[in-house]
């Protein structure tokens, strides 16, 4: 199956989460999103600086006042993608009830909900955080291990509770995560689907994979 073409997110401006992870309305911001909007339908490579530069009339030596380099912008936006999930996934944990089958809905409908309302950003922060070099990629990598070990350790309490029986926890988790990456390749605001309705329905699927009753 052929995948949509990235300029597809074209449609759609792209925006920072609100978190304060991202930085207040400003040139740095700007500056931010227009990159953001570049990277996810061109492509990082495919973007340089000048390309960003003339995309917000301003010149190179503008941008350097506020980013070092190409480099220190995807980081950023990997940074903030990153904590804008995790916070989002720990505020979904917190207001669960205490079961894990509740707690894995909670967690993937804050999965979905991320990559659904920011496309964008899901999409760059999943495709280029490996353009980075390991240095710069490091805040990020350590949020994308506890969210992952999140989910995990709630599936393997749910296992040893007799409430879930995944055929691998491992893979599953992994299956789990990666329908929420997938979102920005096919999913179209305002379509017949809703955010809501979207994160509804991978939270059912979820489940079901981890061999949860229907209801739970």
């Amino acid at each position: 199956m052929s995948t949509p073409p990235r300029s597809r997110l074209r449609a759609t401006a792209a925006r920072l989460p609100p978190t304060a992870a991202a930085p207040p309305e400003g040139t740095r911001r700007r500056i931010l999103e227009t990159a953001l909007q570049l990277f996810a339908s061109r492509g990082y490579h495919d973007t340089s600086i000048r390309d960003l530069a003339t995309a917000l009339e301003l010149r190179p030596s503008a941008l350097y006042a506020h980013f070092a380099s190409k480099d220190q912008v995807l980081a950023e936006l990997v940074r903030i993608g990153h904590e804008a999930h995790y916070e989002a996934l720990q505020a979904a944990l917190s207001a669960a009830e205490p079961t894990p089958a509740a707690q894995v809905r909670a967690l993937v409908q804050a999965h979905t909900r991320v990559h659904a309302e920011h496309p964008q950003l899901g999409l760059v922060v999943n495709e280029e955080f490996y353009a980075l070099t390991p240095e710069l990629a490091a805040p990020a990598q350590a949020l994308r291990e506890q969210a992952s070990a999140t989910l995990l350790e709630t599936i393997q309490r749910g296992m040893a509770q007799g409430q879930f029986s995944p055929p691998h926890p491992v893979v599953t988790a992994a299956a789990i995560a990666a329908m929420g990456v997938r979102i920005p390749y096919w999913f179209e605001p305002g379509g017949p689907i809703t955010v809501e309705a979207l994160a509804d329905l991978h939270a059912e699927l979820a489940l079901r994979m981890l061999g949860c009753a229907a209801g739970a």
